[in-house]
């Protein structure tokens, strides 16, 4: 599934062909997604200006300026789902479900094997959804460190690496960038996230943010669908210390690394390194 890194890099590569465009036309072939998309999806989106792309946790918002007012589109990448720049008159792949053409012939494509990511339409900037509601600061902010972890993790008997998962401590950290940062900051997944001491939430913030930050920079990590703005895949894999390679040598000590089971996701770690 497409994590922040992948939605980040998709947004850094789709916006400047995006920003400041004015929609001319829309094409949906597939609208059955997660969420239909709605039956007056074009007539609502044809003529509105593209305004600057931002993203909370996973989800991209697309703002707009519309006869109406303002307007939002938030999207979802799924587990398949990825957003490309292509052409006017580019043929369409299988799976191309939506297009949104802009007026310098640009067109956003969206392509989702499996249907499993959507665009939603909102009236104003789409903050007050109620999937965005309760989430959890982001991973690159100030407001997300050491201190708060070890604050919000008090009495909890939870493991730390499922604790670290979830959206309402901090967005963005999944499976792959938890296990990567756990083995950064040599802290067991199965540790209880109560019983993690402040030094240790400080060194695992750091990580959490060294991790984002890199894969980021690589264009996210590519297992299998996963392409950027422009169609190319992200290079993060080939850096990952624990995540998928299980029974392998830990790149640091050489014990063999282990694979469990935490919060019905599977989890790889170093034995040694992470105490």
């Amino acid at each position: 599934m497409p994590e922040l890194p992948e939605v980040e890099t998709t947004r850094r590569g789709i916006a400047p062909y995006l920003e400041g465009q004015e929609i001319t036309e829309v094409l949906v072939r597939q609208p059955r997604l997660r969420v239909p998309v709605p039956d007056d999806f074009a007539e609502r989106l044809v003529g509105s200006r593209i305004g600057e792309l931002a993203r909370r946790a996973k989800y991209l918002q697309v703002p707009l300026a519309t006869a109406e007012g303002e307007a939002t589109l938030l999207w979802h990448l799924g587990m398949s789902g990825s957003l490309r720049i292509a052409r006017v008159g580019d043929l369409p792949k299988k799976h191309d479900h939506v297009d949104v053409e802009t007026q310098s012939g640009d067109v956003l494509r969206y392509h989702d094997p499996r249907r499993f990511g959507f665009v939603d339409w909102q009236q104003g900037d789409g903050s007050a959804d109620r999937r965005l509601m309760h989430l959890g600061p982001e991973p690159l902010d100030d407001a997300f460190n050491g201190r708060w972890l070890y604050r919000i993790s008090r009495n909890k008997r939870v493991s730390v690496k499922p604790f670290l998962m979830d959206n309402r401590v901090v967005v963005g950290a999944g499976n792959i960038y938890a296990a990567e940062a756990l083995f950064m900051a040599g802290i067991d997944p199965r540790r209880a996230a109560g019983r993690i001491s402040l030094a240790r939430y400080e060194k695992l913030a750091a990580a959490v943010k060294e991790v984002l930050a890199a894969a980021i920079i690589q264009g996210g990590t590519t297992l299998r669908d996963f392409v950027s703005g422009q169609g190319e895949p992200g290079y993060f894999a080939q850096r990952l210390n624990v995540y998928g390679r299980h029974g392998q040598p830990c790149m640091r000590c050489g014990v063999e690394l282990r694979r469990i089971t935490l919060g019905q996701r599977a989890s790889v770690f170093c034995p040694r390194c992470q105490r």
